[in-house]
C-alpha cells in the first residue's frame, strides 16, 4: 500500500502536455479519464512570513496566533506558524457572527503535571509554544487530494473527553469521542474499579489523537488515580486540560439536540440520565469548535450511545499477547489478526474491521446473521466480485466527506472555497454509486443484505443528485493529478449560470493557451525539446529531457532561472513565466470565487436530504469488512496451526474473536459460547528478564484477569509461576485455579506443574489435556529422541523426566545429562520417602474428596434423580476403596 501511494503522490506531483489542443481546457473538450482513487491527507501548508493579522472570524484569548490543531502538532521542537488560511486571509468575506466565538473558552495548559508523569503532555492554543512530540493532523477543512501519500485511515483523528464523578460517584467515569474525519459522537458511560480497565480499553481502541480532563483532576499535589493511569497508558498523547465549568451536563444536552441528526434523535432517551458523558460531550464539542475554527451545522452529527454490554473486553495486555493489531516483534509487520482478515477496500471498512475485532460482538442473532452474510458471498461468486472490485473499491472516504459537508467554516477562505468545490465533486461521484449497488444487492437472500438494498431505496439519493446534476456538469468526476482536478473544479459548474464565471473560465483558458504557446516558441528559439509542465507547488514550468553536451557551452540560455536537474531531466522557468503563473492564479481565485458562491447555495438546497449519507456510509463499511471476510476465507481454511500449547491458546482465543465479528469460521468452530470479556496471559519465549521482573509482571496480569473476569469471560493462562521457584509457582498456580473454577469463567490453564493437574481429582469441572511425544530411536540404535506430533489428547501426560529428554535432543554434552539424570533420581527418592502416607492421612484425604465431590455436585449437578443416585453410589465405592481396611492398618503400622 505504501509502494502505491508514493507512486500515486509522485505522479501527481508533476504532470506533462505537449502541443496546444490538449492544453486547453474548456467544457466541452475536457479529455475523459477513468477514474482512479487515492485518497490522502492535505498537510496544512506554511508561510515562511509572519502571522500578519488576527483572525476576525475567530480572535483567541491570551494573544495566540490562531493556531488550529494541525499547526499546532509539529515533529521536533521547532515552532508551527500557522497557515494562510488560519491567519485569516480572508478572500471572500467573513461570516464569523453566524457561530459563537470561541473566546469564552478558558483552557489550562497541562503542562504544569508534566513532573507528575511521563506522558508528552502538549500545551493547549492558548500556549505561545509548543512541545511538538507528534506529526501534523488533518483539517476538517480540507479536502483529500490525490497528492497526499497519506493513507487517510492510518492518522489519529480522534479527540476524547474523560470525567470522572467525585465523591461517592467516584469511578463512575463519562465519556464522549468525536473523529476529526467522521461527524459522529460517541457517549459512554459506566462503572468501572481501582484498575480502571473498561476506561484504558476503551482508550486503546479509540487511539486518541488528543484527551481532554478536567483541571481539578491534574492540580499538583491532588491528581486523580484516573488521571495517573491514563497518562501512563498513553505516553505519546497529547493531554489538555479545561476548567471544570464547562464538563456541564445541561449545556451537554442542549448541544445533542441542536447537533443530532433527526435520523438518531433516540439518543435523547438514552442519554438523558446520564449525566457523565453528557458533561464530557458538552466540553469536547466545545473544545472542537475551539481548535477547529468551524463549527457543525445544526441537525447535521450523528450521535450514539455505546454500552459496554454490547461488546466483549479485550484487555490491552490480551489484545498486545494475541497480536490483535499489532505484531510483537515488528510494529510495521503485517502479521497480526488485523493483518490476515483485512482486505477492505476502503478506509471506513477498515477502521471499521479494527474496531470489531478490538470489541467483538457478544450477541449471537447479530453474529449469526453476519456469517449468513458471508456464507452467501462465498457461494455467490458474481455477487462477490461485482461488489469487490466493481463497486466498493470505487467508494471514497464517505465518512469524512460527510465530516466536511456538516461543517459551517468561521472564515470563508480560498483554501475553504477549493474545499467545497471538490467535496461537491466527491459527492456527485459517491452518489453515483448508489444505483449499481443497489443493483448488485437486488437478488440478494440473507436478512442484512436485503436490508441494504431496502435502505439504498432512499428517494433522497435521487434528489440530492438531480439538484447536484441541475448545476454541476455530466462529466464532472474525480480523476487523478493535481492539474486534472484542477480543471475538473474550474468546469465543475455548467455553464450560462452565471455570465462573469464564465467570463473568467475563457480568461483562464487563454492565460494556459498563452503559457503552451510562449513555451513552445521558446523551444522552436533554441531548438531545445521543451515541454509545459505543472506541479501544485510550480505551477505551470518547463521541463526538458537533454544530455547537457547538447546544450551551448553545456549550459542553458540565461533567461531561465530556478534550473534544477534530475538525471537528463530539466526543470526551469522565466521571469514571463512567473508573471503568467501569477495570472493564472488570480484568474483561477475569481473562478473559485464565484463557484464557491453557486456550491453554497446548492449545498443550502441539498442539506435537508444529505443525513441519507449516514446510511451509506455504514452500509459500504460493513460491506466492504464482510466481502474482506469472505475473500480471506478464499485463502485459507483456517485450521489452528498447532506448533505447540502457546500457538495453540492462541488460536483458540483469535478464533473466538473472529466467531464474534461475524467471520467465516469451519464448522467445528461454530459451536462456541459467547465470551463478554477475553483475559490471556501468555508466556513469550524470546522474553528476556530477570526472574524479579517477569515474577512481577505475572502477578500485575492475574491480578488483573482475577480482579476483572466473571462467569461470561474466556480466560487464556499460560505457563503462570515460570519468574519463581517451583514450590511458589505451585502454590499460586493451584490457588489461581481454584479461584477461577469458583467464579465459573472458561478457563484454560497451560502448565509445566504436573502437580497442578491432579486438582481434577477434586473438582468434577476440570479437564486435562496434553499434547502427544513419541520416543524414537536413531539409525544407531543407541540413542532415544523426542518427536512431537502436534496432537492434543484427553488426560495428563505419562511423560517423567520431559525435561531430561529434551536435554537429550540438544547438544548438551553427555557428562552433563548423565549427571542431571543421577541428581534427579536421588531428588526424586527422597520426596518419595517424605510423601509415605500413614493410614490416618490416607483416611482424611479420602474424605477430603469425597466432601469436595458432594459440594460440587450440590453446586453443579443437573443429573436426573436416577442418574445421581448412580452417581452417588459410585463415589461411595470409591472413598471406600480409598480408605484402609485394619488388616492394612496393622501391616502398615
Amino acid at each position: 500500500m505504501a509502494g502505491a501511494g508514493g507512486r500515486a503522490a509522485a505522479s501527481a506531483a508533476s504532470e506533462s502536455y505537449t502541443g496546444r489542443g490538449s492544453s486547453t481546457p474548456g467544457v466541452g473538450g475536457r479529455t475523459e479519464h477513468t477514474p482512479r482513487y487515492t485518497l490522502g491527507l492535505l498537510q496544512t501548508p506554511h508561510s515562511s512570513e509572519s502571522t500578519g493579522g488576527a483572525s476576525s472570524g475567530a480572535a483567541r484569548p491570551g494573544g495566540s496566533s490562531g493556531e488550529g490543531l494541525a499547526a499546532r502538532r509539529a515533529a521536533g521542537n521547532s515552532a508551527v506558524k500557522p497557515s494562510v488560511s488560519e491567519r485569516g486571509e480572508s478572500y471572500f468575506g467573513d461570516k464569523s457572527s453566524c457561530v459563537e466565538n470561541a473566546n469564552t473558552l478558558n483552557l489550562t495548559s497541562s503542562s504544569s503535571v508534566r513532573g507528575l508523569n511521563s506522558a508528552c503532555i502538549g500545551k493547549t492554543p492558548l500556549s505561545s509554544g509548543r512541545s511538538g512530540c507528534r506529526s501534523h493532523t488533518p483539517l476538517m477543512g480540507y479536502s483529500v487530494t490525490s497528492s497526499s501519500a497519506v493513507s487517510a485511515h492510518t492518522v489519529a483523528s480522534v479527540i476524547v473527553a474523560v470525567v470522572e464523578g467525585r465523591g461517592l460517584a467516584r469511578g463512575e467515569v463519562g465519556m464522549a469521542s468525536i473523529d476529526l474525519k467522521n461527524p459522529e459522537m460517541i457517549l459512554s458511560q459506566f462503572a468501572d474499579n481501582t484498575t480502571y480497565a473498561k476506561v484504558i480499553t476503551k482508550l486503546k481502541i479509540l487511539t486518541p489523537l488528543e484527551i481532554i480532563m478536567s483541571n481539578t483532576a491534574c492540580d499538583a499535589g491532588n491528581t486523580t488515580n484516573l488521571f495517573g493511569l491514563i497518562t501512563e497508558h498513553f505516553k505519546n498523547v497529547t493531554f489538555t486540560t479545561v476548567q471544570r465549568k464547562y464538563f456541564n451536563e445541561t449545556k451537554g444536552l442542549e448541544y445533542i439536540e441542536q447537533l443530532c441528526a433527526s435520523e438518531f434523535s433516540t439518543i435523547f432517551m438514552e442519554v438523558q440520565s446520564k449525566y457523565y458523558c453528557l458533561a464530557a460531550a458538552a466540553a469536547l464539542l466545545k473544545y472542537v469548535e475551539f481548535i477547529q475554527n468551524a463549527v457543525y451545522a445544526p441537525k447535521s452529527l450523528k450521535v450514539r450511545f455505546q454500552g459496554s454490554e454490547k461488546t466483549a473486553m479485550i484487555d490491552s495486555s490480551s489484545a498486545q499477547n494475541l497480536e490483535l493489531v499489532i505484531n510483537n516483534r515488528d510494529s510495521r509487520n503485517g502479521h497480526t489478526l488485523l493483518g490476515v482478515l483485512n482486505y477492505t477496500k476502503t478506509p471506513g471498512g477498515s477502521r471499521r474491521l479494527r474496531s470489531n475485532i478490538l470489541e467483538p460482538l457478544v450477541d449471537a442473532e447479530t453474529i449469526n446473521t453476519r456469517l449468513d452474510c458471508v456464507q452467501e458471498l462465498l457461494q455467490d461468486e458474481e455477487l462477490f466480485f461485482g461488489l469487490q472490485g466493481g463497486i466498493i473499491s470505487k467508494f471514497l472516504d464517505t465518512e469524512q466527506l460527510l465530516s466536511v459537508l456538516v461543517q459551517i467554516p468561521k472564515q470563508d477562505t480560498v483554501k475553504t472555497a477549493e474545499s467545497k468545490i471538490t467535496n461537491l465533486i466527491y459527492l456527485k461521484h459517491t452518489l453515483e454509486l448508489v444505483e449499481p449497488l443497489k443493483a448488485a444487492l437486488r437478488s440478494c437472500n440473507t436478512q442484512l443484505l436485503k436490508a441494504y438494498y431496502n435502505s439504498l431505496e432512499d428517494t433522497r439519493f435521487g434528489i440530492i443528485l438531480e439538484k447536484i446534476t441541475s448545476v454541476i456538469n455530466d462529466d464532472t468526476r474525480y480523476t487523478k493529478g493535481c492539474l486534472s482536478m484542477r480543471t475538473q473544479k474550474c468546469y465543475a459548474v455548467k455553464p450560462n449560470i452565471n455570465e462573469f464565471l464564465d467570463i473568467a473560465r475563457r480568461t483562464y483558458t487563454e492565460i494556459v493557451d498563452d503559457i503552451a504557446g510562449m513555451i513552445t516558441q521558446l523551444a522552436e528559439k533554441y531548438s531545445l525539446p521543451m515541454k509545459t509542465s505543472f506541479s501544485s507547488a510550480r505551477g505551470f514550468f518547463i521541463q526538458m529531457n537533454a544530455d547537457c553536451s547538447t546544450l551551448p557551452n553545456g549550459q542553458l540560455p540565461s533567461e531561465f532561472t530556478k534550473i534544477t536537474k534530475m538525471k537528463n531531466t530539466y526543470s526551469f522557468t522565466s521571469a514571463d513565466l512567473i508573471k503568467m503563473n501569477e495570472r493564472c492564479q488570480e484568474s483561477l481565485r475569481e473562478i473559485y470565487h464565484m463557484t464557491y458562491l453557486i456550491v453554497c447555495k446548492l449545498l443550502n438546497e441539498i442539506y435537508e436530504h444529505i443525513h441519507c449519507l449516514y446510511k451509506l456510509s455504514d452500509i459500504v463499511s460493513m460491506l466492504d469488512m464482510l466481502l474482506s471476510f469472505a475473500h480471506a476465507c478464499t485463502l485459507s481454511d483456517y485450521g489452528p496451526n498447532m506448533s505447540g500449547k502457546s500457538t495453540y491458546l492462541k488460536q483458540i482465543a483469535l478464533c473466538q474473536i473472529m466467531a464474534q465479528i461475524g467471520s467465516y469460521v469451519p464448522a467445528e468452530y461454530c459451536s462456541f459460547r459467547i465470551a463478554e470479556q477475553i483475559f490471556t496471559r501468555i508466556g513469550m519465549d524470546d522474553d528476556i528478564e530477570t526472574n524479579a521482573s517477569t515474577f512481577m509482571k505475572e502477578m500485575k496480569e492475574i491480578t488483573y484477569i482475577i480482579q476483572n473476569a466473571n462467569d461470561k469471560s474466556l480466560i487464556i493462562i499460560d505457563e503462570l509461576g515460570r519468574g519463581t521457584s517451583a514450590e511458589e509457582g505451585i502454590g499460586i498456580c493451584y490457588a489461581a485455579c481454584e479461584y477461577l473454577l469458583n467464579l465459573k469463567a472458561f478457563t484454560l490453564f497451560a502448565t509445566h506443574f504436573l502437580e497442578l493437574c491432579h486438582i481434577d481429582a477434586l473438582y468434577p469441572n476440570v479437564e486435562n489435556y496434553h499434547f502427544e511425544v513419541q520416543h524414537v530411536r536413531s539409525s544407531a540404535g543407541n540413542k532415544e529422541k523426542i518427536a512431537y506430533t502436534y496432537t492434543l489428547s484427553k488426560g495428563y501426560t505419562e511423560e517423567k523426566n520431559y525435561g531430561l529428554k529434551a536435554a537429550e535432543v540438544s547438544s548438551l554434552p553427555s557428562s552433563i545429562i548423565l549427571d542431571a539424570k543421577e541428581i534427579t533420581s536421588h531428588i526424586a527418592q527422597q520426596i518419595l520417602h517424605r510423601q509415605k502416607s500413614t493410614p490416618e492421612m490416607m483416611k482424611q484425604r479420602a474424605a477430603y474428596q469425597l466432601a469436595m465431590r458432594l459440594v460440587q455436585t450440590a453446586r453443579n449437578s443437573r443429573l436426573d434423580p436416577d442418574s445421581l443416585r448412580v452417581y452417588l453410589k459410585a463415589l461411595k465405592k470409591k472413598y471406600e476403596a480409598s480408605c484402609p481396611t485394619p488388616r492394612e492398618n496393622d501391616e502398615q503400622q
